[in-house]
């Protein structure tokens, strides 16, 4: 039995949706804060159970008669390691045997804000005495491509990253690679660092949708500080715009760089190009 927490999220819809075409649905559980956004997955004869990480007991029993858990990161930054630890707690006590769990990019080395949390949970894992593998995933293609529309009406791409490189990769490219290790033998302790096979600069990315959209678009770097002023004007919360200006100084220091190539062993092929996602994003912009 195969468990996926946070399945109605975006990627944890593109595991379920991945794991269907590699094994049985009765083998498949779809673990969720609200069973009522998955009835389309109970409907395709998955499993929905009910487990909140800020609600315990119901991870025990989300968690009972499961052989193997994709731990998907908790999106509440700033509660994700008590989160995940008591999902770590409750995978132990239901006897889970090999939890896999969706870390960041070079999260041992990363100065990245949203570090901490993930380098936490791992240290977190290792001391449960539970078997595990760790996907260390770089940044979505998603995140630059999936809301485009500001970016045409303006001609403008805004950010803090100067000619860092990005290693992105599609949200389906990270999905992959988690079915492959719930699916195939062999990942236990292992750490995968998880990245796009070809890394971009934002000017790069500004240039690609320009291209492709036949209108003016460009970069405009911004000191960390003021682009995070930029965010919060926009509307953004304080935490949040800190974090995208923080994750940037990060991307211009190379820290969501990474040429290892990992990401394309696990998965058997290439990585989604940045001109696929720009595409897909521009029909939704």
């Amino acid at each position: 039995m195969i468990a996926v927490t946070g399945a109605t999220g975006h990627l944890g819809r593109h595991v379920i949706d991945q794991l269907l075409r590699k094994v049985p649905a009765t083998q498949v559980v779809a673990v969720v804060r609200s069973p009522d956004k998955a009835k389309d997955l109970a409907e395709r004869g998955v499993q929905v159970r009910q487990g909140d990480y800020e609600k315990p007991a119901t991870l025990d029993a989300a968690f009972q008669g499961i052989d193997s858990l994709l731990l998907i990161s908790s999106n509440e930054v700033g509660k994700r390691l008590s989160q995940h630890e008591a999902a770590i707690a409750a995978a132990k006590k239901a006897g889970v045997k090999h939890v896999v769990y969706t870390s960041l990019l070079h999260a041992d080395t990363s100065g990245l804000s949203l570090a901490p949390e993930h380098l936490g949970t791992e240290k977190a894992l290792r001391a449960s005495g539970l078997g595990f593998t760790l996907l260390r995933n770089g940044w979505y293609l998603e995140n630059y491509t999936e809301n485009l529309g500001s970016a045409l009406q303006h001609g403008v791409l805004l950010g803090a990253a100067k000619e860092g490189r990005i290693a992105a990769a599609a949200r389906a490219d990270f999905a992959a690679a988690a079915v492959a290790v719930l699916t195939t033998p062999g990942h236990e302790g292992k750490v995968y660092e998880l990245a796009g096979d070809a890394p971009f600069t934002m000017a790069e990315l500004a240039a690609e949708v320009a291209r492709q959209s036949g209108k003016p678009v460009a970069y405009n770097d911004l000191p960390q500080d003021k682009y995070e002023e930029t965010l919060r004007g926009f509307g953004l919360p304080g935490p949040v715009a800190q974090m995208l200006a923080s994750a940037d100084a990060g991307i211009a220091r190379g820290e969501l760089d990474d040429r290892s190539g990992e990401l394309h062993r696990l998965i058997g092929r290439d990585t989604t190009p940045l001109a696929q996602a720009v595409s897909v994003g521009l029909k939704g912009a």
